[in-house]
């Protein structure tokens, strides 16, 4: 995971354009809230398989991606998820992601940024309950800006129309839990992805 060179995440980032053009048309709002030099969590709807090369052809800063472990068992979308940034987490035996969650802690300490779909898997055009374990950990353990992230599809003839809504920053208040601040997020990325 470390050792992912930027020709390859730039060849990959090409290949994807040239794939995904002819299906859908991207459009990006709020890229002004995005940290330029420091670490941060992007928090997206996860609308579709897609999300994944999509987030990363609407952000110039490369990104690295916790994903569910499942991903990662085809040899082809293996070596695809983990060229763009993909961290393998097992969300039904964490202890078995530790490798994982500790690559996740480095790239953060290294200014970073990191997208975490806060709903685990794709829930289309609605909202799917939160997973607060991974966010519980990096707020015990960093105070970084959280982005919520508005993702949105629509038909427009043959291709569909991508919305990728970044949302300001948001800072945890430490003395709360970490499922109100989740909870609040996931307000923040329905409205984003106009599902409110």
């Amino acid at each position: 995971m470390e050792g992912r060179k930027n020709w390859v995440l730039k060849t990959i980032k090409t290949a994807s354009r040239i794939l995904l053009s002819p299906f859908f048309r991207l459009e990006r709002d709020g890229m002004e809230n995005l940290p330029q030099g420091s670490a941060f969590i992007l928090l997206p709807k996860h609308q579709r398989w897609v999300d994944i090369p999509l987030l990363s052809l609407a952000t110039p800063r490369p990104l690295y991606y916790i994903a569910k472990h499942e991903l990662f068992k085809n040899p082809l979308s293996n070596w695809f998820i983990r060229s763009l940034g993909g961290i393998p987490l097992n969300r039904k035996r964490p202890l078995e992601s530790r490798r994982s969650l500790k690559a996740m802690i480095e790239f953060i300490k290294k200014g970073e940024g990191v997208v975490v779909f806060p709903e685990g898997t794709y829930y289309r055009n609605k909202m799917g309950p939160a997973n607060v374990g991974i966010v519980r950990l990096i707020l015990s353990r960093f105070s970084i800006p959280f982005i919520p992230v508005g993702v949105n599809y629509s038909r427009q003839g043959v291709r569909s129309l991508v919305q990728i809504n970044f949302g300001k920053a948001i800072y945890a208040d430490l003395s709360a839990p970490a499922s109100s601040f989740l909870d609040n997020v996931m307000k923040d990325i329905a409205e984003l992805s106009g599902l409110c």
